[in-house]
């Protein structure tokens, strides 16, 4: 996809201020959030059920059993602790929150840390915590992330184990306790001010006026902050209560939107007009509101009719008393009437329809006595709403008539060897084939963001950054030197970018007067003769030349033995690069590069090595010499070389050329 003033690389341009930090807010509740939905509409379908106002209880109440087995399971939902639905929203809720909030920050073991001093915020306080979850889940990924790195690597073997479980308890407990008389009773006035702020809005008919605050933040992704930071609290509090909340309509509500690009359908020009009713469909029917902001923003006077739009369905809600049992996500048409309340459809159905109705009538009378000729440029929108989100953007293909793959991201765990040989090989074939505007990087799972258009792993790791770079097409290989998958790419680009559109760009080899052979890979640490054989017993030859040329710490090899346990380091052509994981990056202590040649193949992991490069990048000095090694491993007469060289020096001269 081509995206007018935006960076060259594709990704989104650099953002600061305090709206980024409001904007990065909203993201981190929403991740927390997000991922927890099933289980918040399974207490919203269950609280629909078994309420007192539910739709069960009014049957067990025509049934006229009250002391019968209809009774009975009408106590499944009571809010008085008998049922599920009150431990749901107090406990199960909650800790899902906390739990998820940690694993942002510090995978599993910051998950479990979050959930306990959850814990502490739940029994410590007297209203549901959501916000109290948001606080404490990072709060224990954080701490539990920072504690670890005190004695990682300096842990005696054996005792990891016991070292782990007992400093996550002790952390937990502690966060726990903390949570209990620190940061519940806060949450819990907090919310009880927030709720009576809320009420004093709606006894005095001023709920209407939030959509002026709501819709703008809506389309600077401002409203992640809003709605998963105080509405959804408020809102599934105030449905405790009463089986309802108006609240979780005040941003969710597809009307505005569809208003606006009905408007465009009808009386838009050009592209805009085009793209606005496949933007509707997936806008209403899908809940991805994102796909009708760039309309806005290509004409920014065009928010008057979604903040009218959204004025008039929340005063149609008011009036009917309407509203959900639970947060509706996304804001489709389908999920909110999933979430409707029993004697709420009616006003939610107006409240939609009403939205619609003036957005689309405000939104026509400002694009009708527009002088402009055209309705601007919906690319150059587009780009700017990524920008603002910081990624690209699911949906934006669909406005732009996109699809082309602007840059190429080759991830592994550590993002230091395998990735970046494999980037090299795959960026020498993208520039042979003409697409020198392709940016092709290397990178590690961990630093991934959605903002590349092509992703390549290793099979094993391609779930794991799908989940980091949802948007992108995933290409998965085994092979990282001659793998297939590489000329598929280049058949991809041909048919997204619409053939080769440059020619061919070389790569730009070091500087000779870097040498980076001679500090990266010393004579030292070149083997002719290695006497493993086994795989393991490789790793440990390869990785102690780099612990005796000082480049690392004795620890480097075991974190080394990890990396080969989650994915083979098997590049192909008889070459594997063994290197630490990610986390083991603090034990290097400068880049260094081991070369060991076997006689025999050794089996690695079912495939053949016979020479093994032992890798430990502090920074990106090493990545000139990774480009030639893998250019020396492409060649078979390098290979042949490197087979009958009788010296270091040989070996050295060899792999230094990369020709």
């Amino acid at each position: 996809m081509s995206l007018a003033n935006a960076p060259v690389d594709g990704s989104p341009a650099p953002r600061t201020g305090a709206r980024v930090r409001v904007q990065k807010l909203g993201t981190a509740l929403s991740n927390m959030v997000m991922p927890n939905i099933g289980a918040f509409i399974a207490w919203g379908l269950i609280t629909a059920l078994f309420i007192e106002q539910g739709w069960l209880q009014a049957l067990f109440t025509s049934l006229q059993d009250p002391d019968g087995w209809v009774a009975k399971i009408g106590g499944w939902g009571s809010y008085d602790g008998a049922g599920i639905v009150g431990p749901m929203i107090t406990y199960l809720l909650p800790l899902l929150i906390g739990f998820t909030g940690g694993r942002m920050v510090h995978g599993n073991r910051g998950a479990v840390v979050g959930a306990i001093a959850t814990m502490g915020v739940v029994a410590g306080a007297d209203v549901p915590m959501f916000m109290g979850a948001m606080i404490m889940g990072p709060l224990g990924g954080w701490c539990m992330k920072k504690l670890d790195a005190l004695w990682e690597g300096k842990i005696r073997p054996g005792f990891e184990m016991l070292v782990d479980n007992f400093s996550a308890g002790i952390l937990g407990m502690l966060l726990a306790i903390f949570g209990f008389f620190g940061i519940g009773p806060i949450v819990s006035g907090f919310t009880r001010g927030a709720g009576s702020a809320v009420d004093f809005l709606v006894n005095n008919n001023l709920l209407p006026l939030t959509s002026i605050l709501i819709e703008p933040a809506k389309v600077l992704f401002l409203n992640n902050a809003i709605n998963h930071g105080v509405l959804t609290p408020l809102g599934t509090t105030q449905a405790l209560e009463t089986g309802k909340s108006i609240l979780f309509l005040l941003e969710a509500n597809p009307g505005p939107g569809l208003g606006l690009l009905l408007a465009f359908m009808f009386f838009g020009k050009g592209a805009a007009r085009a793209s606005a009713p496949g933007a509707a469909i997936i806008q209403f029917f899908g809940g991805i509101h994102e796909i009708y902001f760039p309309y806005v923003l290509m004409k920014p006077k065009l928010i008057i009719a979604t903040i009218l739009g959204g004025m008039t369905g929340v005063f149609i809600n008011v009036l009917f008393g309407s509203g959900l049992r639970a947060p509706a996500a996304p804001g489709s048409i389908i999920a909110i009437y999933a979430q409707t309340a029993s004697g709420s459809f009616l006003g939610v159905t107006l409240s939609v329809l009403g939205a619609a109705a003036v957005s689309f009538v405000v939104a026509a009378f400002l694009l009708k006595t527009d002088k402009a000729t055209d309705d601007g440029d919906l690319t150059a929108a587009t780009a700017s709403m990524e920008s603002m989100k910081g990624k690209k953007s699911s949906v934006s293909g669909m406005l732009t008539g996109g699809g082309r793959i602007q840059n190429i991201v080759f991830a592994c765990d550590a993002g230091m060897g395998s990735s970046a040989m494999g980037a090299s090989v795959l960026r020498k074939k993208v520039n042979a084939a003409g697409f020198g505007d392709v940016k092709v990087t290397n990178q590690s799972i961990a630093n991934l963001t959605d903002s590349y258009g092509l992703v390549v792993t290793h099979r094993d790791l391609t779930d794991r950054a799908k989940q980091r770079t949802g948007s992108a097409v995933h290409v998965s290989v085994e092979d990282f030197m001659s793998t297939p998958a590489y000329d598929e790419i280049v058949e991809l680009l041909r048919k997204t970018n619409g053939g080769a559109e440059s020619a061919p760009v070389e790569e730009a080899a070091a500087p000779a007067s870097d040498s980076p052979g001679d500090d990266v890979l010393p004579l030292s640490s070149i083997v002719l003769s290695g006497t493993g054989s086994t795989a393991s017993a490789a790793i440990d030859e390869a990785g102690g030349l780099l612990v005796t040329a000082g480049a690392v710490e004795p620890g480097y090899v075991t974190a080394m033995h990890e990396r080969e346990k989650s994915v083979s380091t098997y590049m192909g052509n008889g070459l594997a690069i063994p290197h630490g994981t990610n986390d083991a990056k603090t034990a290097i202590r400068k880049t260094g590069i081991s070369f060991v040649r076997y006689a025999e193949p050794i089996d690695w992991n079912g495939k053949p090595a016979e020479f093994v490069v032992g890798i430990a990048g502090a920074g990106n000095d090493h990545m000139a010499l990774l480009t030639k090694i893998a250019h020396v491993f492409l060649d078979k007469e390098q290979v042949a070389r490197l087979r009958a060289a009788t010296s270091a020096e040989e070996i050295r001269a060899v792999l230094t050329s990369g020709d």
